[in-house]
């Protein structure tokens, strides 16, 4: 069973606002004419209403407490505002500050690379009619028994002959009928069965 204390400390909390956004929070909000809820801005907005009617009522009491709940939920709007406000000019600030940061930091960095010495000794220029190098690596000239290391792809693979079409051997009906076949002919194929 919960302790009387620890009930008693939340429903002293929970008409407070806490830290989050005050703007966009529904509140409800209990008047003399009953209770209205939503955003504080909608709050105000409608206890501004209620005032006007109670103008043209020629209820001055009324008039002022509906303009009393409205001024409560203006303050309590405006106050919300300004520490929005403030808090985007503290990040503004140190957005500034860690961009300025950032740029000392490049300036500092080009300003090293600028002054770091060239390299001592320049590379040396080579002649190309000096240099000969193969366009083509030839590979028949080397012992083909040896490993040289080199993959073997489809391209470099010593081209089959094409192969014939064998011919069909006729079946055994058609065989009595036909004595030979075109690739009887050729000489390739054997002689079909008499």
């Amino acid at each position: 069973m919960r302790s009387s204390k620890s009930r008693s400390r939340s429903k002293n909390n929970r008409n407070r606002p806490s830290g989050g956004n005050v703007v966009n929070r529904v509140f409800d909000s209990s008047g003399p004419e009953g209770k209205v809820r939503g955003t504080p801005q909608q709050i105000i907005d409608k206890y501004n209403q209620l005032a006007r009617d109670a103008q043209l009522a020629n209820d001055r009491v009324a008039t002022e407490n509906f303009q009393q709940h409205a001024e409560h939920y203006l303050r309590l709007l405006s106050e919300a505002q300004r520490e929005m406000d403030a808090r985007r000019e503290e990040q503004e600030r140190q957005n500034r500050e860690r961009q300025a940061e950032r740029d000392r930091e490049r300036a500092e960095r080009q300003e090293r690379e600028a002054a770091a010495p060239a390299p001592a000794q320049p590379a040396p220029v080579v002649d190309p009619a000096e240099t000969t190098q193969p366009d083509v690596l030839d590979v028949a000239g080397e012992d083909q028994s040896g490993d040289s290391g080199l993959v073997e792809t489809p391209e470099s693979k010593p081209k089959k002959q094409a192969r014939r079409p064998r011919a069909r051997k006729p079946k055994a009906s058609d065989s009595a009928e036909a004595t030979t076949t075109p690739a009887a002919d050729s000489g390739d194929a054997p002689e079909a069965a008499e």
